[in-house]
């Protein structure tokens, strides 16, 4: 039996773990917590979104930990080094490790390539579930992340049910970026009808105008 609590397998194969943290001070504490950990091995820290790239593809981890912030002047980096990652390499583990819980972050980070999502106070036993649970091949949200998955999934079922053919139409043509004349003229429709429509669609998808409705539409799998 393992400290995490789950059972050791013998002649399993180690756990190569990358940790990416713009905190040093926390980069090192997790190893050290993850270090004690049978199967675990941590191959490689960084803190910067270039210096993530170089460790991973340098490292060639199972998993990865990432934190969303890695620079102060900009907003959720981490999502961006997700997307990236997983581009390289789909079959990539990503494990979200942050101190932000909103159910759009959460959504994001899944369709970015996560694949799983705790925030910082979890325990180091469910740290460690988490990363065995990923490089089995499967997932692991915190019971918070799972609640943000379930309710963000539900509401965009909510929203997909209530648009209307026509509105999909309108909102897959307002995506390929068609004015509203444009709009009207490759549906038969009038433009006021068109105008219509994208009211319609901007107050469904809760959005104050029609290129965050295209955006919103775009994250939620909507088109």
């Amino acid at each position: 039996m393992t400290e995490d609590g789950t059972e050791a397998v013998a002649g399993a194969p180690t756990i190569r773990t990358v940790l990416v943290d713009d905190h040093a001070v926390l980069r090192e504490g997790l190893r050290a917590l993850l270090d004690r950990h049978d199967g675990i091995a941590v191959v490689g820290e960084a803190g910067t979104y270039d210096g993530a790239l170089t460790e991973v593809a340098h490292a060639r981890p199972d998993v990865v930990v990432v934190d969303l912030k890695l620079t102060a002047g900009t907003d959720y980096e981490g999502m961006r080094l997700i997307a990236e990652l997983h581009r390289w390499n789909p079959d990539l583990s990503i494990l979200v490790l942050t101190t932000f819980l909103d159910d759009d972050l959460v959504v994001r980070a899944v369709r970015a390539g996560a694949r799983g999502y705790v925030v910082k106070d979890v325990d180091t036993t469910e740290l460690v579930r988490a990363i065995r649970a990923l490089a089995d091949g499967g997932s692991a949200f915190d019971p918070r992340s799972s609640l943000s998955v379930m309710r963000a999934m539900a509401g965009e079922r909510e929203v997909a049910a209530e648009l209307t053919d026509r509105e999909r139409e309108v909102l897959r043509l307002m995506a390929d970026g068609l004015s509203n004349p444009a709009i009207g003229r490759r549906l038969y429709i009038s433009e006021s009808t068109v105008k219509f429509h994208i009211r319609n669609l901007i107050r469904k998808l809760g959005v104050s105008k029609r290129t965050d409705a295209v955006y919103v539409a775009s994250k939620r799998g909507l088109i």
